[in-house]
């Protein structure tokens, strides 16, 4: 009814869909508004994401799994992706949308273009309803297949925007696919998660983390994991630690993968008109 309701709303009568793919949600809702766009079912698509889940059963759930942090620091403190005492997500709630073109319809009105949507993948872990596989199989192929889909290259990317929820798991295979995927590559290319500054957002955390990675293209600069103080061997990559990073970012990977082994991807790309 999500989708309904603002569609009621706003009076908007074409395409029309709900996403419910727990936490890859609000990245899933992007791409398929993108995928929409290309085939020629509509012009313009609202897609993004919101959650609004810290209720007494939704914490209850999460805590009898031991998914949350149970960390006897400031809350502040508690998300640390990467990091070796990392021992589980914050929740968040929150939503962002973004207004998604096509390109002929976005130059027809003068709009202020902010990045463009290269590339799309999804994948399945088929492998248990909350933990992700442990080679990160799923992951690295959901990557990959954005990338393609974009018509690059891993060395193309320039930023990652990690899933990067502060799980032990997580963390670990999202860094093995990110390795399975960029090879040595893997240790040139910047990562951070926003999660570690918001908390995690569940529906509403790829489409909060969207708007992240288009502000990075947009404002060069990368934002920090916060809260990285002890390295994890099995987790050694460059994940920006506790300072903001000026670069250069015409290219964004970002990354979800969802409770049940569903896993979205989108690549960002700053606009350049021809």
């Amino acid at each position: 009814m999500a989708a309904a309701n603002v569609s009621r709303l706003f009076g908007l009568k074409g395409y029309t869909s709900t996403v419910i793919t727990a936490c890859a949600a609000g990245t899933q809702g992007i791409g398929e508004a993108a995928e929409a766009i290309r085939r020629g079912a509509a012009d313009v698509v609202l897609g993004g994401g919101c959650e609004a889940g810290i209720c007494q059963l939704g914490l209850g759930g999460f805590n009898v799994i031991k998914a949350l942090s149970r960390s006897e620091v400031p809350p502040e403190k508690a998300s640390r992706p990467f990091d070796a005492n990392r021992d589980g997500f914050v929740p968040a709630e929150g939503a962002a949308i973004l207004i998604l073109e096509s390109l002929e319809h976005a130059l027809g009105r003068g709009a202020e273009i902010l990045a463009e949507v290269s590339g799309y993948g999804v994948s399945s872990d088929a492998f248990h309803a909350v933990q992700p596989d442990e080679d990160g199989a799923g992951a690295a192929r959901a990557m990959r297949w954005a990338i393609e889909d974009a018509g690059m290259q891993p060395s193309d990317i320039d930023y990652i925007n990690a899933h990067g929820t502060s799980t032990p798991k997580n963390d670990m295979v999202e860094t093995l696919a990110i390795k399975t995927v960029f090879g040595e590559g893997a240790y040139e290319v910047p990562i951070s998660s926003t999660k570690s500054m918001i908390g995690h957002a569940l529906g509403g955390a790829g489409a909060l983390e969207a708007v992240a990675c288009i502000k990075t293209i947009r404002d060069g600069i990368i934002h920090p994991t916060i809260n990285y103080e002890t390295a994890d061997p099995d987790c050694d990559l460059d994940y920006v630690p506790n300072k903001a990073r000026k670069a250069q970012i015409n290219t964004v990977l970002s990354n979800s993968f969802g409770f049940g082994g569903q896993n979205a991807c989108v690549v960002f790309r700053a606009f350049e008109e021809n």
